[in-house]
C-alpha cells in the first residue's frame, strides 16, 4: 500500500449548495464519502455519466490551492492541521464570480472576473505548505514527463512538487473528465449551466481544507476544513 497523500483545496462547506449539486453530479461527496443519485439530464441521455466523471469523482469537488503530496518524514498529519488552522487564521474571506466554462477539454468552475485574490491566495499555499511536503518520486516525476511540459514547467515541478503553479496556474473545480468532441462538451456545459444556475455568479471564498487520499487508489476526503477568520 502506497504512503497517504494531501493536499490543500478550496471547498465549501459541506451543506453549500454549490456542494450538494457538485456531488449530485459526480455522484459522490468527498465530506461523507457517500454515492448520491445524480438526477436526470433528459438531453445527456446517450452519454456515460459515470465514465465522464470518473476522475474528478476520485478527487472529490475541490479547486487545487496546493496539489497532492506525500508528507515529508520530519512532519506529521496532525502538524500540518495545526498549520492549515494557523493559515486560515490569517486569511480575509473574499468574493469572485464563478461559472461553468470549458477549460481545455475539460469543464470546470472557473471565475469569470478578476481572480488576483484567488491567485494569491493559491501563491500563498504553495510556498506556506512546502515545507510538509515529501521529494516526488522518481516514478511521479517521470509520470509528469509524460505530459508536454515546458522547461518552467519542469523546473516547478522539481522544486514545487507539481509543475502548473504561480504564472501557469489557473483555478478551476473540475466537474469532468476529458470530453474531447467539441460538440458533447458544447451539450455537457448547457446542461451544466443549468443544473449549477442558482449558484453561479459571485461566491465567497472562506476557507481552506485540507484532503487526504488514504493510498494512490482510494478516493480523496475531505479531512478538515479551516475557515478564514481575518476581518
Amino acid at each position: 500500500m502506497s504512503a497517504p497523500r494531501y493536499a490543500i483545496y478550496y471547498t465549501p462547506n459541506h451543506d453549500h449548495p454549490l456542494v450538494v449539486r457538485a456531488a449530485a453530479w459526480l455522484g459522490r461527496d468527498a465530506f461523507s464519502g457517500a454515492n448520491p443519485a445524480r438526477p436526470d439530464f433528459p438531453s445527456l441521455a446517450d452519454l456515460d455519466l459515470d465514465e465522464i466523471t470518473q476522475a474528478p469523482r476520485l478527487y472529490g469537488f475541490h479547486g487545487t490551492l496546493k496539489a497532492p503530496f506525500a508528507l515529508a518524514a520530519e512532519t506529521s498529519e496532525s502538524a500540518l492541521l495545526a498549520a492549515a488552522q494557523a493559515f486560515a487564521r490569517d486569511q480575509r474571506p473574499f468574493s469572485a464570480a464563478i461559472a461553468p466554462a470549458s477549460l481545455g477539454a475539460f469543464i470546470a468552475f472557473r471565475p469569470t472576473s478578476d481572480a488576483a485574490d484567488v491567485q494569491r491566495l493559491h501563491e500563498d499555499c504553495v510556498r506556506a505548505f512546502e515545507p510538509f511536503r515529501a521529494l516526488l518520486s522518481e516514478a511521479d516525476i517521470a509520470r509528469r514527463r509524460k505530459a508536454p511540459l515546458t522547461p518552467e514547467q519542469d523546473a516547478f515541478m522539481l522544486q514545487w512538487g507539481y509543475p502548473y503553479v504561480f504564472n501557469h496556474f489557473r483555478f478551476h473545480m473540475t466537474l469532468t473528465g476529458s470530453v474531447t468532441h467539441a460538440d458533447t462538451r458544447a451539450r455537457i456545459l448547457s446542461a451544466l449551466q443549468d443544473h449549477f444556475s442558482e449558484t453561479t455568479g459571485p461566491h465567497s471564498f472562506d476557507s481552506v481544507c485540507v484532503f487526504k487520499q488514504p493510498d494512490r487508489s482510494a478516493p480523496f476526503r475531505a479531512l478538515q476544513r479551516f475557515p478564514f477568520q481575518s476581518r
